[in-house]
């Protein structure tokens, strides 16, 4: 049991990514305390273990993030795991996208992370260190067509990562970020389903030979919360099946 004794608050758990991780966390002994602006799914995913428990979280209001970071440590005594994995996309280059739009991605996926970290590290610190892990993107190192707030808020994850891991090093306290690429969500769907051969092209574009299942990302992410990440701190870690160093054979299969 690699997190036996530990707890943890995963964000974005209501689905995808974040619900896959709150079942492998769970599976190895902590007790998670899964968190979403959507009470229905986080519920459900409450429901497939009894160490998991739900919460209704805002990741860009700082009073809710502060509230269930509160709320964790008072009911399990300590908080040693954070995954701060909410996340949204929004198409659109600079000139079609609204400013709506990119408030919204900025104030889930960097602001949120910001937040987490602001309200949970004292607590971690308090626990005695621990790991906090963030989820950025394949798009952390390299832009893509007409998602072009999407890319800048995951730049701002993986900088924010090495940031954190800098000043709460001498706390005990780890951070590391996860680069997914394509992975089989909600938030890829629409993308992989724009045309017949979307979810096969993607597949070719990795040298893998698929595209990634939300278990691949909880593994990585179970490894960056287990003490077996001890030594790790302040890195980026590609889940993507080597689709980041297939770029090249996207490119000729265009």
């Amino acid at each position: 049991m690699r997190l036996d004794g530990k707890v943890a608050i995963i964000t974005g758990a209501g689905a995808g990514i974040g619900r896959a991780s709150a079942l492998r966390f769970a599976s190895e002994g902590a007790t998670v305390f899964a968190a979403d602006i959507n009470e229905a799914g986080v519920a459900e995913t409450a429901s497939l273990a009894a160490s998991i428990h739900a919460h209704t979280v805002d990741v860009t209001n700082g009073d809710s993030v502060r509230e269930m970071v509160s709320a964790a440590v008072e009911r399990f005594g300590r908080l040693d795991i954070v995954y701060s994995n909410a996340g949204i996309m929004r198409d659109g280059s600079v000139i079609d996208l609204s400013e709506d739009d990119w408030d919204a991605m900025f104030n889930v996926n960097a602001k949120g992370a910001f937040l987490c970290g602001k309200y949970a590290i004292p607590a971690m610190r308090d626990s005695g260190g621990g790991s906090f892990i963030i989820t950025a993107s394949a798009n952390s190192f390299y832009a893509e067509s007409d998602i072009a707030g999407y890319c800048a808020t995951k730049g701002a994850a993986m900088q924010l990562t090495r940031a954190m891991a800098i000043d709460h090093g001498d706390e005990g306290i780890r951070v590391n970020c996860i680069c997914p690429g394509w992975i089989d969500t909600d938030m890829a769907a629409p993308y992989l389903s724009e045309n017949p051969e979307g979810r096969t092209f993607a597949g070719k574009i990795a040298p893998a030979g698929r595209i990634g299942t939300p278990e691949d990302v909880a593994e990585v992410a179970l490894f960056l919360a287990s003490d077996d990440s001890s030594f790790v701190t302040g890195s980026a870690y590609n889940v993507d099946g080597g689709w980041t160093s297939g770029m090249t054979k996207a490119i000729a299969l265009i």
